[in-house]
């Protein structure tokens, strides 16, 4: 089965795309985001993928790829176009290259024009494109700096990119606006800037002529991308040593119930379900802090900030809130108990109270 997910970095509006191949569990990045490498690595972790490689479609101007620090936590190959000019990476790609992952793959396919080292990667199957800033929805990327080239772009887009089936699905680097997907038939009837009859003159002429503003991060993303993320001062995912967390997709941080039981006193436990299921039949952890969800906020004062604290609930859900309250409150060390008592009980672990 083939597995595709689209992840979005709010910051940079930069969208990241996972395609792995279940029977193998080989998976591969396009376009990471430096700082979401910890949420992309929780979710190749639950879907249970390997990262084969990491693919950039152009050496960014708004985000630092996230690459080199994948690479470093994962053991994954770096690939770019040759053309960009980047150091560092594992695999220089040309047009016709191909990545696999399992029986799968993507061609790159050389669209110069945002800069001269744009890839369009395209799925096997020609069912989906991934075209990096050489064509957004309803729009194209910029073509006045990093040798870019209106030109260039132009053709690039109709040789390149239009050439492929009209049902093909394009994904894009970038949206402002929320649009997640396009096609190639959608784009030819009505991108205001290269569908339609416009010709190269017509679209160079527009163009030259936006006068748009320098990118707020290039002088910082445009030196660390051209070295694929890596830098002096990039330092490997710092993870929580007070206890074996793991992060979650959902962007939790979970301890699992057998390390919570054999360090009884290490940590605070802080019960948030309704007192009426802390005295019920499910019982609870000894010496737990009862603490319902909807009084977190006022009674705060009732936790020790310098101590680690467990948050629990019944099935984990009302917990996790709670883990994220605690932390915006300046708590440090913070987990929520996977599965809640419902898995406590269920795997056999001490309670107090509750029925047999």
């Amino acid at each position: 089965m083939f597995i595709f997910r689209q992840l979005f970095d709010q910051q940079s509006s930069t969208y990241t795309y996972l395609l792995g191949d279940s029977e193998s569990a080989e998976a591969i990045l396009i376009d990471p985001v430096f700082e979401q490498v910890r949420r992309d690595k929780a979710l190749m972790a639950e879907l249970g993928l390997t990262l084969i490689a990491t693919l950039d479609t152009h050496v960014h101007a708004d985000h630092v790829t996230g690459a080199a620090r994948l690479r470093q936590s994962l053991g994954s190959k770096i690939a770019v176009a040759e053309a960009s000019g980047a150091k560092g990476a594992d695999l220089y790609l040309k047009h016709g290259d191909r990545v696999r992952f399992g029986c799968r793959y993507v061609a790159a396919r050389a669209t110069p024009g945002h800069t001269s080292g744009c890839m369009t990667y395209v799925l096997d199957n020609e069912e989906m494109a991934f075209t990096g800033d050489t064509l957004l929805v309803r729009g194209c990327g910029r073509t006045d700096f990093q040798q870019g080239s209106p030109q260039n772009m132009y053709q690039s887009v109709h040789t390149q990119i239009f050439t492929l089936p009209d049902e093909c699905l394009l994904y894009p680097a970038h949206d402002y606006q929320g649009r997640t997907v396009t096609s190639v038939g959608e784009e030819e009837h009505h991108n205001p800037r290269l569908g339609g009859a416009l010709s190269e003159s017509d679209f160079a002429g527009y163009m030259c002529n936006l006068n748009l503003p320098h990118p707020k991060q290039i002088d910082v993303a445009v030196p660390a991308n051209l070295k694929c993320g890596a830098s002096e001062d990039t330092q490997p995912l710092v993870e929580p040593d007070w206890a074996p967390v793991a992060f979650t997709f959902g962007g939790v941080w979970e301890v699992q119930p057998g390390w919570l039981e054999e360090h009884p006193g290490k940590v605070q436990v802080l019960d948030v379900r309704e007192a009426e299921e802390f005295d019920g039949p499910l019982g609870h952890i000894e010496d737990a802090i009862l603490v319902p969800l909807g009084e977190l906020t006022q009674r705060m004062s009732e936790l020790d900030k310098t101590r680690p604290v467990i948050a629990v609930c019944r099935a984990g859900g009302r917990s996790a809130h709670a883990t994220m309250i605690l932390q915006k409150a300046g708590f440090e060390k913070v987990a929520n108990l996977a599965g809640g008592m419902l898995r406590w009980r269920a795997e056999g672990h001490a309670v107090q109270g509750g029925a047999d």
